[in-house]
């Protein structure tokens, strides 16, 4: 099944993924206190050490709009960096 690979390779459980999907509903993206606070969930989800300046990328990479919204453009994305 998809979620018991992507489980594997990640050793994140695809219900703390779901967990952290439904607490991202109706979250405000523009604002920086919301953003920093979802960075630092799924760096802990993820279990990896985001260091300051690079949150600070994200962050502002996020608050500019620069950050894709949706599948499709992610997709393009990915392809782009083949």
């Amino acid at each position: 099944m998809l979620f018991d690979k992507f489980e594997k390779k990640t050793g994140v459980k695809m219900d703390e993924v779901f967990k952290l999907a439904r607490s991202l509903q109706g979250a405000n993206f523009k604002d920086e206190k919301t953003v920093r606070n979802v960075v630092n969930k799924v760096s802990a989800l993820a279990n990896r050490r985001v260091s300051k300046q690079k949150e600070d990328m994200i962050v502002k990479a996020i608050l500019d709009g620069k950050v894709p919204k949706d599948l499709s453009s992610i997709e393009k994305m990915m392809k782009k960096k083949k």
